[in-house]
């Protein structure tokens, strides 16, 4: 199966848990044109569709309540129920239970793409070796949250830049387009209950976000409180893309985002909450993704994805029973294995984008 026909079942198979938005779907579609990292990233759906066949004993190792669509602009920071800002893994729409070796392999072939479009300068040997160790590292002791206070300022650096300025995040937020029509009823309740009381009036926007989740529904409150503005956002989920793919051997399990953030070894944001099928969220100058292309010229990238390995074994020791299993295969398995796997993958998703851009 290509690009084309395996883009057009899952969509229809996504068309039948969820409405998209045929005019965001479409943008999406164009934006994967762009570049193969743009393109690694709105295509999870066709990465499970291949990696078993290409990393066949890598798809067999433990598996664990996994990110799936892990990449290396799938971070972002958030503030906890202390007020404290808190650096990590910000996504989960295509949570699943998956061999703990994808979010790992996945996480290692965006870095390769993205150093291919410029975004990094790291080596691929590297890279992959940085987000083994610290994986590996966090393994062993048991997990640490990213609090950015006494520890990690310079992440703290890199995670707090003009992008972030409060004027310049409300001002983006104030220009974004009036949402056309209404909203239905449960996303305005989902809203509704992660806002202050009284209630406060407010308009929807329209946001264009993200790669993989574009076309799907989603709502952006605005509104003014307390002498300051507040924004809410109200996101369609599903079960995983991965049961598209990988249908005939695993059972549905429905929507994972809220299971595996309670099960993580983290300091969680009190404003994401699942609200029947909606992910809510607060949206704010601190409460967001970091685009690599925000990054301040001089940084130390290696020991960005040792964190970013970190990050991957907080989320994975949310799957306890795994861990031992975890441990004994990663022994086991041959030197260099990460980077070996994520240039394959990587040339999987650059022959594809190839395709994809010659063809639409």
């Amino acid at each position: 199966m290509d690009i084309f026909k395996a883009t057009k079942q899952y969509e229809k198979w996504l068309a039948r848990r969820l409405p998209l938005l045929e005019k965001d779907l479409q943008l999406k579609h164009q934006r994967m044109q762009e570049g193969a990292f743009p393109f690694l990233r709105a295509t999870f759906y066709r990465w499970c569709q291949l990696w078993p066949e290409i990393c066949p004993e890598l798809a067999e190792t433990a598996e664990v309540l996994a990110v799936g669509d892990l990449h290396v602009e799938n971070f972002g920071t958030w503030c906890d129920v202390e007020g404290r800002l808190v650096w990590g893994i910000n996504d989960f729409d295509e949570a699943a239970f998956l061999p703990f070796t994808l979010d790992l392999v996945r996480l290692a072939t965006s870095a390769l793409l993205a150093g291919a479009a410029g975004h990094l300068s790291i080596t691929a040997a590297d890279a992959a070796g940085a987000i083994l160790e610290g994986y590996t590292r966090i393994l062993e002791s048991g997990g640490r949250p990213f609090v950015l206070g006494g520890h990690h300022a310079w992440l703290r650096e890199l995670a707090i830049d003009e992008q972030r300025d409060p004027a310049r995040f409300w001002e983006k937020m104030d220009a974004l387009p009036d949402w056309k029509g209404k909203i239905p009823a449960s996303a305005a309740r989902a809203l509704q209950k992660m806002l202050p009381t009284p209630v406060p009036t407010g308009r929807i926007a329209h946001r264009i976000a993200g790669l993989g989740s574009l076309g799907r529904e989603r709502y952006t409150l605005l509104l003014d409180w307390g002498g300051g503005k507040l924004a809410r956002e109200a996101k369609r989920l599903t079960v995983s893309a991965a049961h598209w793919a990988l249908d005939a051997r695993k059972k549905t399990t429905g929507i994972l985002y809220e299971r595996i953030l309670e099960q993580a070894v983290r300091c969680p944001d009190p404003f994401v909450r699942l609200q029947g099928p909606w992910i809510v969220r607060r949206l704010a100058p601190n409460c967001s993704r970091i685009e690599l292309s925000s990054l301040p010229r001089q940084r130390d990238e290696r020991h960005l994805l040792l964190h970013m390995g970190q990050e991957t074994a907080n989320l994975h020791l949310g799957s306890p029973r795994a861990v031992k299993k975890i441990r004994r295969q990663l022994a086991r398995l041959p030197a260099r294995w990460l980077e070996t796997a994520a240039k394959a993958m990587a040339a999987a998703a650059m022959k594809d984008w190839r395709a994809w851009k010659r063809g639409t």
